[in-house]
């Protein structure tokens, strides 16, 4: 059974930092794709950032800069690092990992992990 479990979210003020935690079992974890998704009050959800298996990282335009993703391969944890935050920031984050074999798509998600930044 894959469980996806995130942790780390909280109220921080704007200019701040916060670490996101993403504890997952139950994947063959270093054949993943994991990402982190956001969805902010009444926005559509979008991609934060993503880390391949082999340690390539992508950032939406927004975060770059300030947040890094990374991986542990061997506690089979993602982290996000979240400096210089702004009140934009402010959403539910979503880990979950992905991985295609042949034609079909897997992936899996966690319950989402709230940040709110205060102006």
């Amino acid at each position: 059974q894959v469980r996806i479990v995130e942790s780390g979210g909280g109220l921080v003020q704007a200019g701040g930092s916060l670490r996101l935690s993403c504890a997952t079992s139950g994947l063959t974890f270093d054949s993943y794709t994991m990402a982190w998704s956001r969805q902010a009050p009444g926005k559509e959800r979008e991609l934060v950032a993503n880390i391949t298996s082999g340690g390539s990282t992508n950032y939406a335009d927004s975060v770059k800069g300030r947040f890094t993703i990374s991986r542990d391969n061997v506690k089979e944890i993602v982290y996000l690092q979240m400096n210089t935050l702004k009140p934009e920031d402010t959403a539910v984050y979503y880990c979950y990992g992905q991985r295609q074999i042949l034609t079909r798509l897997l992936d899996y998600w966690g319950q989402g992990t709230s940040v709110t930044v205060s102006s």
